[in-house]
């Protein structure tokens, strides 16, 4: 005689209790609609890259201000190494409710393109939130070196091979652009950080680099460097005198050093766009707008869906100047 086994029915309490907790896990973030309080406690910020560069400046400066607009505590997280990708791990690692969330740069979608392996998948391991701000990439020389113009400089290495800085994967990927588009005899010349390519051109030891705007902008005010090349379609005010690629004769050398916000995958669509307002609230600020401003960045906050399709494009832009290069993953 087979056994019976008598399992306890749950009572109508129970039942219910049991289909709201399913039905709260299906909807993500329906709660946050209805008016529950974010952030609850502290936010951190991973900013995978080293305190006192452009993305640490950008995302000290944010985490101020949400900190005051908030009543909580926007905690910067310096994660460094690996071009990003150390700190972004423990991004995709969090929870997805909104309080570790990650500032990263344009590099973020070429590591895909230049590493044979990560730890997450780029497209799928984090949500997209907004692109706070752009700025473009710039050619540096030394300022009382022998090129003064971009005209120079492109003439030169036209005739003879030059050495080109970089730091990370987009300047990489930035500076073989320029030589493809150029027809150059560039050699590009990898360092750990834009700090030391700009103590080079300094000391004669480098003939010129490609770097983000606030990596440079001190050098250039205290006169030690030059900026002879901005890859964007218009002029800077900042170096009115510095001509884009597309006047000198490149068409497509543009390269732009955005700073993009990110939490963990499945962060809650009511989240998103709660951070995306508050953000708007503090841009409207013009104290922030001249900070900003004064860092040679623009500020952007473009929409989730729009950020997306910006990032595909760029990963796409740059494995097309890889694979034109010859340039495979490591």
């Amino acid at each position: 005689m087979n056994p019976t086994f008598h399992l306890p029915h749950p009572n109508r309490r129970q039942m219910l209790a049991s289909l709201a907790s399913l039905a709260a896990v299906g909807a993500g973030g329906s709660a946050f609609a209805q008016g529950a309080k974010y952030p609850s406690k502290a936010v951190t910020l991973v900013v995978p890259y080293s305190a006192g560069g452009g993305t640490d400046i950008v995302g000290r400066l944010m985490a101020q201000r949400l900190s005051e607009l908030w009543g909580q505590s926007v905690v910067v997280d310096n994660r460094t190494g690996a071009n990003g990708v150390i700190g972004s791990s423990t991004v995709a690692r969090a929870a997805p409710d909104g309080h570790t969330l990650l500032l990263v740069v344009g590099s973020h979608a070429v590591n895909p393109v230049l590493m044979k392996s990560l730890p997450y998948d780029t497209d799928k391991a984090f949500t997209p939130i907004t692109n706070i701000a752009n700025s473009p990439s710039v050619l540096v020389v030394q300022a009382n070196g022998p090129y003064k113009t971009l005209a120079d400089l492109l003439g030169a290495a036209r005739k003879d091979e030059l050495g080109c800085g970089y730091s990370e994967g987009q300047t990489r990927l930035t500076g073989e652009l320029i030589r493809q588009v150029g027809h150059l005899k560039l050699t590009g010349v990898p360092y750990k950080g834009g700090a030391p390519i700009m103590v080079d051109i300094i000391g004669g030891h480098l003939p010129m680099g490609v770097t983000s705007v606030l990596t440079a902008l001190p050098h250039v005010r205290s006169g030690a460097l030059r900026v002879v090349g901005v890859a964007a379609d218009r002029r800077m005010p900042l170096f009115p005198d510095a001509m884009t690629f597309k006047e000198a004769g490149l068409n497509g050398v543009e390269s732009l050093s955005w700073y993009g916000l990110f939490g963990p995958a499945g962060l809650p669509a009511p989240i998103v766009a709660q951070i995306n307002q508050d953000l708007k609230k503090v841009a409207a600020d013009p104290a922030v707008q001249k900070q900003m401003h004064d860092q040679g960045a623009d500020i952007t906050l473009t929409p989730p869906a729009e950020f997306r399709t910006f990032l595909a494009n760029e990963t796409k832009k740059w494995a097309l100047v890889a694979q034109r290069g010859g340039i495979t993953a490591e």
